[in-house]
């Protein structure tokens, strides 16, 4: 299944199955999980609805001084992503990075219809939120997702793309689906496309522009090898303290890709400011990579084609001042909206021009 996928949220064929609109009640609990907790995990167990946003349903659970944090994927696809994750949650902590401890995960689906994760309960807020209340050390805590970024590129993986969870389970290696970058960079990208110019986001000529500049840089797409690539990374997928991170999380859309695109990542929400902290801090780690600055705004448009499919068909243009977690408190569906249209035609400047990461500012 997940080599058709280039983003899990848009491109499986229950589309943002899991991901909530702004408002949406959580589902009840699933028939089933307590009883196969309480097998894993001996005891009186509490369990609650944790209110999760993204591409999992989320629970927590105490047993006796314990507490716990517990994902499931029950969607249609039968998909097994969480075995891989647990093991990336290994591989990342082994690197050096904080991340939560996976404690049990059952992809089987043999005792329930869906796949489950158990991992460590962190009680550290997200820092998404605590910039959006003007709490976060920002340029600290940027230097720490660069110099962690560079750290967990470490981790060996081959291939390109989204792991093969079987494959994994058969020679215990993280190996992506794709034999080149570009068959993975490339994949679905015309799908993409199409969405957001039905929609209205993108005019034909915006669209016959954007796919003629990745077309002319498709050299860049050229990778001898691979490295680990978060593929998520926000503040909101990182806890810690306003000055300290303590875990990275949320690793479900981790692939084997190139070493800029998780700094290009930030630049699909934050300013040059962060940016320029994040590149000092993976430098003290290993140097930028070759033709960065290119890569970076290739990488950039990608990310935001994939961001704007999913806020368009999330509902997220449409939504009222602050009630998407990824929106300030000023910000509602329409600013949200041309904050990402301004930045993908500032990213398909920025290649053109080779431009610095200063220029995000434009936007």
């Amino acid at each position: 299944m997940r080599h058709e996928i280039y983003y899990w949220k848009c491109d499986r064929p229950a589309a943002l199955h899991g991901v909530r609109r702004a408002g949406g009640a959580p589902s009840p609990t699933p028939t089933g999980l307590q009883e196969l907790l309480t097998r894993a995990f001996p005891g009186e167990i509490r369990l609650e609805a944790a209110g999760g946003v993204g591409n999992h349903r989320t629970f927590q659970f105490h047993l006796e001084r314990n507490h716990y944090f517990v994902r499931l994927e029950d969607g249609p696809e039968g998909d097994e992503n969480l075995r891989v994750e647990s093991r990336l949650l290994e591989e990342v902590a082994r690197a050096g990075v904080p991340t939560p401890r996976a404690w049990f995960t059952d992809v089987s689906r043999s005792q329930v219809p869906f796949a489950v994760q158990v991992i460590e309960f962190l009680d550290w807020p997200d820092l998404g939120l605590l910039h959006r209340q003007g709490k976060l050390a920002l340029p600290e805590i940027s230097r720490q997702i660069g110099q962690a970024v560079a750290e967990w590129q470490n981790v060996p993986v081959s291939g390109f793309g989204p792991f093969n969870s079987k494959a994994l389970e058969t020679t215990g290696q993280l190996k992506g689906w794709h034999e080149t970058y570009a068959a993975y960079f490339n994949l679905n990208l015309e799908r993409h496309f199409s969405r957001l110019q039905s929609s209205g986001f993108l005019s034909e000529d915006e669209t016959t522009r954007l796919k003629n500049v990745i077309a002319e840089y498709q050299e860049l797409l050229d990778l001898p090898e691979a490295c680990l690539v978060h593929k998520d990374l926000a503040l909101w997928n990182i806890l810690g303290t306003p000055q300290q991170i303590r875990a990275f999380i949320d690793w479900d859309d981790a692939i084997s890709g190139d070493p800029t695109d998780d700094l290009s990542l930030l630049g699909c929400f934050y300013s040059a400011e962060i940016l320029q902290a994040a590149t000092t801090g993976y430098t003290k780690v290993r140097p930028l990579p070759e033709a960065f600055f290119r890569r970076f705004w290739l990488h950039l448009i990608r990310n935001l084609i994939v961001k704007a499919v999913i806020r368009s068909e999330a509902g997220y243009f449409e939504q009222g001042p602050g009630t998407v977690f990824l929106m300030g408190a000023a910000q509602n569906g329409a600013t949200l909206r041309k904050f990402t249209h301004d930045r993908l035609l500032l990213a398909c400047r920025g290649l053109t021009g080779d431009r610095p990461l200063e220029d995000l500012d434009e936007t």
